[in-house]
């Protein structure tokens, strides 16, 4: 995988997805939407980790220069 996330773009990915789990750990998120949107802040912390977002190749879009 080549990587094709900034530092910006993997930071501001892992406070969003930080602050989805959270939401949804206090309860302040539930139900179905809740249990969604944690599951995406948890692919926002994966992304943000590897740095590389599967999304963005077929559009061959990067954020990393």
């Amino acid at each position: 995988m080549k990587r094709n996330l900034s530092n910006l773009d993997r930071g501001v990915r892992a406070v969003v997805g930080v602050l989805l789990i959270a939401l949804y750990a206090m309860g302040t998120l539930s139900g179905t939407l809740g249990l969604v949107l944690a599951i995406l802040g948890g692919v926002f912390l994966v992304t943000a980790a590897v740095a590389f977002c599967p999304l963005y190749l077929p559009f061959k879009f990067s954020t990393f220069k």
